[in-house]
């Protein structure tokens, strides 16, 4: 009951700061359009974002936006099938099935509790196909690893692709040489946390058989070893090139289900792929933060880096809510619900 409680209550910590986030980023948009407005003349009473973004959701082109959530289940079964070559590598031999709809069960659960859904895929394939949780869920971080070198690629990509525009943004509005400064007019910080560091590595090493040897030690020791296992599965899959071109693959469509989308909105149908990149970059960070799906931080960041391209700040809003509710709400609900009752109806079935 204790567990249900608090479960709740984290939900709704998260969906709140969602909500807040996303009610800031509405708020500052609606108080420049309604500025726009009066500048053109038009009555506040007749000038709502809210209002404008109704209006613009009747005439988006929902083609593309079909085409973009096809985009996006087909790196779902790319990802299902890039686990399966690391869990195969450790000798167990999971059902397709069960891999692409834990996948999707993954993103649900992330829209409650953000980052749970990584917990959650490892729990669900560890008690559909028999796998050691421990060791599933050390293969979900490698993948997970993965994901952050290709999102370090997108964004070295962006920064060398998207040219002087992009950088001056950057350095105007998250002021990096002002955080830099910080820390270096801060020796001291930096010194202090090293040697704490320092210290706690000597005192684990210096007691490391004792410390090995307790109950509680030995049981750690057995599911790190199955941890790291699974992390470092991928240097045995049978075929490395095949798990690279997936890994490639996944970040390809999630770029092209950006891009595409822009053809879905008149105010963004003539951006190039390069503000497309851009975009990309500046959602994909956004949807990092611990909130469900991103909400807020993935509207802000999308309208900012539309904000480069000249797209007016209520446009940019309501091309951030075209994708994300798309794809972060609608497809992550309706197929992360669906997946969950075939795990269950598959599995009965199934010896």
């Amino acid at each position: 009951m204790k567990n249900n409680i608090s479960r709740y209550i984290t939900v709704l910590l998260f969906t709140g700061l969602g909500l807040a986030t996303l009610f800031l980023v509405y708020y500052y948009q609606n108080a420049a359009y309604q500025a726009d407005c009066a500048l053109k003349g038009v009555s506040g009473q007749e000038c709502n974002l809210i209002d404008k973004l109704l209006d613009d959701l009747n005439h988006v082109n929902y083609s593309w936006i079909w085409i973009t959530i096809i985009m996006f289940m087909i790196s779902n079964v790319m990802r299902a099938y890039r686990w399966k070559m690391m869990l195969e590598a450790l000798g167990y031999k999971p059902r397709m099935v069960n891999l692409f709809s834990t996948v999707m069960v993954n993103y649900l659960a992330n829209l409650g509790i953000p980052r749970s859904g990584e917990l959650v895929r490892a729990a669900l394939i560890s008690k559909y196909d028999n796998i050691p949780v421990e060791k599933a869920f050390g293969t979900v971080v490698t993948d997970r690893i993965f994901d952050v070198i290709m999102m370090a690629i997108v964004f070295g990509m962006t920064a060398l692709l998207g040219g002087k525009v992009v950088l001056d943004y950057l350095d105007q509005n998250i002021n990096i040489r002002d955080k830099a400064g910080f820390l270096l007019d801060r020796p001291g910080v930096i010194i202090a946390f090293i040697i704490l560091i320092l210290l706690a590595t000597y005192f684990v090493f210096k007691n490391r058989t004792r410390l090995r040897n307790t109950t509680i030690g030995s049981k750690l020791m057995h599911k790190f070893k199955g941890f790291y296992d699974g992390v470092i599965s991928v240097k045995n899959v049978a075929n490395l090139p095949l798990f690279i071109f997936h890994t490639v693959m996944i970040w390809i469509l999630y770029f092209l289900m950006q891009y595409l989308a822009f053809f879905s909105f008149a105010p963004t149908e003539n951006l190039g792929p390069i503000a497309g990149l851009v975009v990309f970059a500046f959602g994909s960070l956004g949807i990092v933060v611990p909130t469900p799906g991103g909400m807020g931080s993935f509207h802000f960041l999308t309208t900012e880096a539309l904000a480069i391209y000249n797209v007016q700040g209520a446009d940019a809003f309501t091309y951030a809510n075209i994708v994300f509710f798309s794809i972060q709400i609608f497809a992550n609900i309706v197929f992360g619900i669906i997946s969950l009752v075939l795990l269950s109806l598959y599995n009965k079935v199934q010896p």
